[in-house]
């Protein structure tokens, strides 16, 4: 037998130790899964507390279209809510005037100058 060819001993531990492995990965995969839904129900129930059912579906709609916005819009809305710099409960109008100006500060004025 030569040094190259492994054992049927040496095989099954190999075996062991890549399913060990792919079990530990499923496994912490699983974990962040889980806190990520945790974290997902913690941040709906800000919102709910936060948000009229009116502003909640402009929420909903805005989600569907721009969802990386929308993520960035409800962090706002909670960390101004717990700032206490947000009268609660926001109506769909106070959301529009925050859409509005977000809208406003993102503008940015294009010119082309030609040389």
């Amino acid at each position: 037998m030569s040094d190259e060819e492994l054992t049927d001993e040496e095989l099954e531990e190999i075996q062991r130790r890549k399913m060990l492995q792919y079990q530990q990965m499923a496994a912490e995969a699983q974990r962040r899964a889980e806190l990520q839904r945790q974290m997902e129900l913690a941040k709906q129930s800000l919102l709910r507390q936060i948000l009229t059912p009116e502003a909640r579906s402009r929420l909903a709609n805005i989600k569907m279209v721009r969802p990386e916005f929308a993520e960035q819009l409800e962090a706002q809305l909670i960390q101004l809510a717990q700032a206490g710099r947000l009268r609660i409960p926001v109506t769909d109008e106070v959301l529009k005037e925050v859409l509005k100006n977000i809208q406003l500060r993102a503008k940015r004025d294009w010119r082309i100058q030609r040389v």
